[in-house]
């Protein structure tokens, strides 16, 4: 994968603006909060980010992919005041489960998801070379 980021742009902060990537593309729904028996653990935002990124990880690595072939995420939460003041245990939570690399990715704040108990939805596409 190669970062893409047009000369004179700002780095930008836990995302990439761009990434080129060739190989097996893999499609991940929305993925939220609980475990493999659709429990939550956990009732607070980075608790849930967490646990979706681990999600995301669990199908992504059924594709043979590791965290470092995501490309693009797209999150979803219900309260941006929420993620904002969270911003820095979401980012400890991020690199927990993804490290250091950032892709592409847009957070979008929405009215409620499907499942009540849901924070924070999360979708990826990931490039497997």
């Amino acid at each position: 994968m190669r970062v893409i980021r047009p000369a004179g742009w700002p780095r930008p902060r836990g995302y990439a603006h761009g990434i080129a990537a060739a190989g097996t593309t893999v499609f991940i729904s929305g993925q939220i909060g609980w475990d493999e028996t659709g429990a939550f653990a956990a009732t607070d935002l980075p608790g849930q980010v967490r646990r979706a990124l681990e999600n995301v990880v669990t199908i992504l690595a059924e594709a043979g992919g590791r965290p470092e072939h995501v490309a693009r995420m797209t999150w979803y939460v219900v309260d941006k005041r929420d993620y904002l003041a969270n911003a820095a245990a979401i980012g400890a939570a991020y690199r927990a489960v993804m490290g250091k690399h950032f892709p592409a990715m847009s957070v979008v704040e929405v009215a409620a998801l499907v499942e009540d108990l849901a924070l924070v939805e999360i979708e990826a596409t990931a490039i497997v070379p």
